[in-house]
């Protein structure tokens, strides 16, 4: 548990940091922090699903839905216990100082026409 708060601490650090840069930056090196943010984002979440997971392991899928449902997340009785387990977990990264930082990051990027994903 003590490496997991360590990664989250570390990631959410660059992450922030990524976001303080952002601003000053543009075009390409704009593209390059997002690239690397978006990485830190998809890796700290995973993180934290598994850790979501582990606190959840002993509850029935019932319990989980109630959980889920009490934590503001949209979801029902035929979703399998993995897909209730990543809504729990999307719950509580959403709020997390380092999603938070990225959405704003990507929101500011965007109204300067800058995105990740390519243009057809």
């Amino acid at each position: 548990m003590k490496g997991i708060l360590l990664m989250m601490t570390t990631t959410t650090q660059r992450l922030l940091d990524l976001a303080a840069a952002a601003p000053a930056s543009h075009d390409e090196d704009l593209v390059l922090l997002l690239r690397e943010a978006s990485e830190l984002y998809q890796q700290g979440f995973a993180d934290l699903r598994d850790t979501v997971a582990a606190r959840f392991a002993g509850l029935s899928g019932g319990d989980l839905v109630a959980a889920a449902t009490a934590a503001g997340m949209p979801c029902d009785a035929s979703q399998d216990r993995d897909e209730l387990v990543l809504l729990l977990a999307l719950a509580e990264w959403e709020m997390t100082p380092a999603a938070l930082a990225y959405s704003e990051m990507a929101q500011d990027a965007a109204r300067r026409g800058v995105c990740l994903i390519p243009e057809e």
